[in-house]
């Protein structure tokens, strides 16, 4: 009798294409910073809340994890709660900065991060950046200063200058959090448990910065609880479940590449939800930015993986 075979599920099929899930990682939290606009709440507020409703989820599934291929080494876990640390810092500047200039804008300056990986990994690591990296500082530092308005008057933005600051403070932050979590996943076959721990480690630490800056409401009106759960279960739990199981089987250049689809589609949404209308200048800071991206990450040979010489 003819056995029929079994052809690989959906979700192996997935896991064997990790440009795609960072893709569709990537298109999924394209929408964070239109939901957090949705809600309306403060920047602590909302990184607190994007984090603590999604932890329980992301425990869970951590759980199912640990019972299948057994429990996690503590050094992955500790890696993992230093991501969150870097996340929380990350999730309240990046709030402020949409207060500041806009939705689309600010995550164009978040994703500053595709150029300071490779200049955190040169100052703790001792990794040269390539020419690339250097040559096309000097442009994206173009960008950041068209963004910021210094050179018109009647840029976008409540305070464009502020939220240039924020901005990129936030692509600091989320350099160190890409950077750890890539470490803290070594193990292929559990992305739920690295970033169930930075979740909760960046709830607990956005609650802590929201209680010394004082921003912070815990107790959000409705519909604002809505949009958090939303932005909780989309971009936190399945966004960046598909990032993380993509950034081990990728070279960080890759990754770098394919997220700056983020900011692309942070900038077109915002401009077609909110009216968003930055001004000549600062479209020409995002291009600038933008190409100095893609230039970054244009690299003929693999590099070292930047992250293994984390402690």
């Amino acid at each position: 009798m003819a056995t029929t075979a079994t052809g690989p599920t959906p979700l192996q099929s997935l896991l064997a294409r990790p440009r795609v899930m960072a893709v569709l990682g990537a298109i999924t939290i394209a929408f964070s910073a239109v939901l957090v606009r949705e809600a309306g709440v403060s920047p602590s507020t909302a990184a607190v809340f994007r984090c603590a409703y999604a932890v329980p989820v992301l425990v869970v599934l951590a759980a199912l994890e640990d019972r299948r291929f057994g429990p996690r080494p503590s050094r992955g876990r500790w890696i993992a709660a230093v991501a969150g640390v870097f996340f929380a810092i990350d999730l309240v500047c990046w709030h402020h900065a949409i207060e500041d200039v806009g939705a689309g804008l600010a995550t164009v300056l978040g994703n500053l991060q595709v150029a300071f990986v490779p200049l955190v990994a040169w100052a703790l690591l001792g990794e040269r950046p390539g020419a690339r990296v250097l040559a096309t500082l000097p442009l994206m530092l173009s960008g950041i200063v068209l963004i910021s308005g210094a050179l018109e008057s009647g840029a976008y933005g409540q305070n464009p200058t502020q939220g240039v600051i924020f901005g990129i403070a936030t692509g600091l932050s989320y350099a160190g959090f890409i950077l750890a979590l890539r470490a803290s996943g070594a193990d292929l076959r559990r992305p739920a448990g690295p970033l169930s721990d930075a979740t909760l480690v960046g709830a607990i630490g956005a609650l802590a910065i929201g209680a010394v800056v004082g921003d912070l409401d815990l107790v959000p009106s409705w519909p604002a609880h809505g949009w958090l759960v939303t932005l909780a279960l989309s971009s936190q739990v399945l966004g960046w479940l598909l990032i993380t199981a993509s950034l081990p089987r990728l070279p960080a250049a890759t990754t770098a590449l394919l997220l700056t689809i983020q900011p692309v589609g942070s900038v077109a949404l915002g401009v077609v939800l909110f009216s968003e209308s930055p001004s000549a200048l600062q479209l020409l800071g995002v291009v600038a930015i933008l190409v100095g991206l893609v230039v970054t990450t244009r690299r003929r040979a693999r590099l070292p993986d930047p992250v293994q010489g984390l402690p």
